[in-house]
């Protein structure tokens, strides 16, 4: 089977190409074809019930020689960052801003993983599995990073400019609290917000089209920040209220009040018909109930996903089209790298499948 991640010769095609002003008619015709090999449906589940990993690999990239699953969790995110790279020849100036700063998104990623390394002291050797190839502008100092002696070094290593102030703000207001959680939360905020701010360049038509989904995926960090900030690591509402962005479905006194919520269902809840539509639709309608967090972020990105697919077809020969098409690709992505995690772990292929997005098993959410 070949998916729309093995489709290389495409990429390079339109990568070698010379920049062509606006012909996203051309790129938007391409991406339908691509979606048609995509990892989706029947497919996904084909993948669920392969026996192990080398089976995985071969389906997935027959002409590599993969290592383990690592190496072929970064092939995958690698191939998908070459793909979007090649994009930019094809796109009006607003889209390719916005694509741009998409990419930022593994820069950020990379971060995380070099901040923690430098907080708990891990050597960059056992770490450097876990960061992502990044091209030339988004690459890191990443054994300057790691090997910081605290927190304070690993801000002032950073390259001048806006992310470095938001981390040396946030070193000022968690100072006392030197948990990981708080300074990657600030890291996505960061990302969130000037993400949004590349939307509102967009033309009325294309920002109406891409907006809700992106919407959604900030979002999910809003309820993710309730979740596990509020209700596994018990901090208080004043300690999240600062990571609110602004613009999205769950405002900043909606996210106060499900930061004030007695418990994680009544929490959700408040944004069942913004957030988590199926879910609560299917699920319980009334009454306090324990929520699987990992399965309640599930649904939230099968929102997510139900919105990019909704972008891709609306604009179908535009920039949503290829907005919509680009989020496609980050759940195929994610569902790829769960298959991997799941058969290299030795789960049953219904399990695995239950994992994947969109998420299906609404009575398992609720315990």
């Amino acid at each position: 089977m070949q998916t729309a991640i093995a489709d290389v010769a495409t990429t390079s095609v339109i990568a070698s190409k010379q920049r062509i002003t606006n012909d996203v008619k051309f790129l938007a015709a391409n991406v339908h074809a691509r979606r048609s090999r995509m990892a989706e449906g029947e497919r996904l589940d084909g993948l669920c019930r392969l026996k192990n990993l080398s089976d995985l690999f071969n389906t997935i990239f027959p002409d590599s020689q993969l290592k383990g699953v690592l190496d072929f969790q970064r092939l995958l995110v690698r191939e998908l960052i070459d793909e979007l790279s090649g994009f930019r020849a094809y796109m009006p100036t607003s889209g390719v801003e916005l694509l741009d700063w998409m990419m930022v998104r593994f820069q950020v990623e990379n971060l995380k993983v070099l901040m923690r390394a430098c907080l708990t002291k891990t050597p960059l050797k056992e770490i450097e599995i876990h960061l992502i190839s990044l091209p030339r502008e988004l690459a890191l100092d990443n054994q300057r990073l790691a090997t910081a002696e605290s927190l304070k070094d690993f801000v002032r290593l950073l390259p001048r400019g806006i992310l470095r102030e938001n981390l040396t703000k946030a070193l000022e207001t968690y100072h006392n609290y030197p948990r990981p959680f708080f300074f990657e939360a600030v890291l996505d905020r960061f990302y969130f917000q000037r993400l949004l701010e590349k939307i509102k360049r967009l033309c009325g038509a294309d920002q109406g089209t891409v907006r809700p989904m992106f919407c959604q995926e900030v979002d999910i960090f809003h309820l993710m920040l309730v979740a596990r900030g509020k209700f596994h690591y018990n901090l208080t509402p004043d300690m999240l209220q600062p990571l609110h962005v602004a613009g999205t479905l769950i405002p900043y006194t909606f996210f106060t009040t499900m930061l004030n919520s007695p418990d994680l269902y009544t929490s959700a809840s408040r944004v069942a018909k913004r957030v988590l539509i199926s879910l609560f639709e299917h699920g319980p309608s009334s009454g306090s109930m324990i929520i699987d967090v990992s399965d309640l972020e599930g649904y939230a990105w099968s929102h997510f996903l139900r919105l990019a697919n909704m972008a891709f077809r609306q604009n179908n020969m535009g920039l949503g089209a290829i907005m919509g098409y680009i989020c496609l690709r980050r759940v195929e992505v994610a569902n790829l790298i769960a298959i991997s995690e799941g058969i290299r772990t030795g789960m049953t292929a219904e399990t695995i499948l239950r994992s994947l997005i969109p998420r299906t098993n609404v009575e398992e959410v609720f315990v």
